[in-house]
């Protein structure tokens, strides 16, 4: 894995093919946008936007997605690499756990200082 790096942003990316700044703007690739605004915080989805390849996207969703300092990381992934469930298969991902109490948070107490979950 070849290490891009631009004046503002590090990150590790594969090498784009040679010809990705030549793809048409209409056939960029769709990129789905996570930030996070705090330190220990989970990355939170944004949105979305067309970019030729990643280092693009990193750029763009810092220009769209962060304003005013906000956020401390962001990650583009390509939409086309996402792996999601099918809705059809919802019930065997998420069998309801009223058998599992153990799971339920009623058996954790949280910290005053913990006020982000």
């Amino acid at each position: 894995m070849e290490t891009h790096a631009t004046p503002h942003l590090e990150h590790a990316e594969p090498a784009a093919a040679p010809d990705a700044a030549s793809i048409p703007r209409a056939q960029w690739p769709l990129w789905e946008v996570f930030v996070r605004n705090k330190a220990g915080l989970d990355h939170k989805h944004c949105g979305s936007l067309h970019a030729a390849d990643g280092a693009m996207a990193l750029q763009l969703a810092r220009d769209v997605y962060t304003r005013r300092q906000e956020g401390t990381s962001v990650w583009v992934v390509r939409s086309d690499q996402i792996v999601a469930s099918d809705p059809r298969d919802k019930d065997m991902l998420f069998d309801p756990a009223d058998d599992k109490i153990y799971r339920h948070p009623t058996f954790y107490t949280l910290p005053d200082s913990v006020n982000h979950m």
